[in-house]
């Protein structure tokens, strides 16, 4: 009995070590971190035409095109909830993909305000690609926005008067940059309506990493709702349409464009 008892104890230990791991595994996996339900990708019948339209619209680049797959925009543009009418910004647009599709969605009647701090000299092709895209007739509604990080015109628009503000895969470029985000969130609140939604796409580090990961363009998630919530913002949705549970977050986004584990984010300016 002695001897049987014993080897049922190690048997249950080794389980409960097991299972140990495999908690330890998910919680580090587990999506979303956030405090609201992460709700699924959305059907294709629940994408509206306008959207549909500019993801498809025969003069898109080539090159933009080849991001879809990745990018997944129509899942964005629908989960944000962008539509024709609508006065948005695009903040750090780089060389505009996500500022373009703004722009065909919220057509002739909306506007786009498409930002970007100055660029240096190794970013010029960056900010050359981007002024030429707003030069494209049916990016007529933009209105182009070259303003330090933070600054008070970062978004010269009355307050309380945008829509949305989309920032797409770059929320950890502003910790890499050494950008002030106190500031920059001040701004965004301030220009947005009330009800309005601050939108977040960003690459996942791993969980409780905070900002110790953005080498590899990777931010943790808790890390950016509770400093965004901190401006004043609240948490509204989340979205799993990026998901890649696959990803171990170990990685440079950049080793495996359109692979990573992307968080999708709504925080709504409250009434």
């Amino acid at each position: 009995m002695t001897k049987r008892s014993i080897g049922l104890s190690i048997v249950l230990s080794s389980i409960a070590v097991c299972m140990l791991a495999i908690s330890v595994r998910a919680q580090q996996m587990a999506a979303p971190v956030a405090v609201v339900q992460e709700l699924p990708a959305l059907p294709d019948s629940s994408i509206p035409e306008a959207i549909k339209n500019a993801v498809n619209a025969p003069d898109r680049s080539a090159q933009d095109k080849a991001l879809d797959a990745g990018r997944q925009p129509a899942q964005m543009l629908a989960f944000f909830g962008i539509a024709p009418g609508m006065q948005v910004a695009d903040l750090f647009a780089a060389g505009g993909y996500t500022t373009e599709l703004l722009s065909r969605v919220v057509g002739p009647s909306g506007k786009v305000y498409s930002q970007n701090g100055p660029f240096p000299e190794r970013f010029k092709k960056i900010g050359e690609a981007w002024h030429a895209r707003l030069k494209n007739p049916p990016l007529s509604n933009v209105v182009p926005v070259e303003k330090p990080f933070g600054a008070p015109d970062m978004l010269p628009v009355p307050p309380n008067s945008l829509d949305a503000v989309v920032m797409n895969m770059n929320y950890h470029d502003m910790v890499l940059f050494k950008i002030d985000r106190d500031k920059v969130n001040a701004v965004v609140f301030k220009a947005l309506k009330p009800g309005g939604f601050y939108d977040i796409v960003d690459h996942s580090a791993k969980n409780g990493s905070g900002i110790t990961n953005v080498s590899l363009h990777r931010i943790d998630e808790k890390f950016l709702v509770d400093e965004i919530q901190k401006a004043g913002f609240k948490l509204a949705a989340a979205s799993s349409a990026l998901r890649h549970p696959d990803d171990d977050r170990t990685w440079n986004v950049f080793k495996k464009r359109g692979e990573t584990d992307r968080f999708m984010l709504k925080f709504v300016k409250p009434q």
